[in-house]
């Protein structure tokens, strides 16, 4: 069995209480802009999204991607969800997991 490091843990923890605090919400509140910042919420996930996808893509020596913006940004959450686990599958050292971390916790505070 692999052992979780720390820097697994707090992404982990972070993606989870992120999709909590974002799962429940519907079109209009997504649309609202953020609290800091002047870009609509579903705007600043989805850049968390392509950020987390990059350090994987990254860590995993493969090229870049743009991730699709998906028109109904009900599927955030999951997308995020997919880009964090490819993130981990990855492997990469503790310095970009925390990397990954600090973006999902500044993208909270950010909403």
């Amino acid at each position: 069995m692999r052992r979780v490091g720390g820097g697994e843990t707090e992404l982990g923890r972070g993606v989870e209480l992120l999709v909590r605090q974002v799962g429940h919400w519907q079109q209009p509140r997504w649309s609202a802009v953020a609290s800091a910042g002047n870009l609509p919420r579903a705007n600043l996930v989805h850049r968390l999204v392509q950020e987390i996808a990059d350090l994987a893509a990254d860590a995993e020596g493969q090229p870049r991607r743009n991730v699709p913006r998906l028109d109904n940004d009900l599927a955030l959450p999951d997308q995020l969800r997919v880009v964090a686990a490819d993130l981990l599958a990855a492997g990469p050292p503790d310095d970009v997991l925390a990397r990954a971390a600090a973006q999902v916790a500044a993208t909270r505070t950010a909403l």
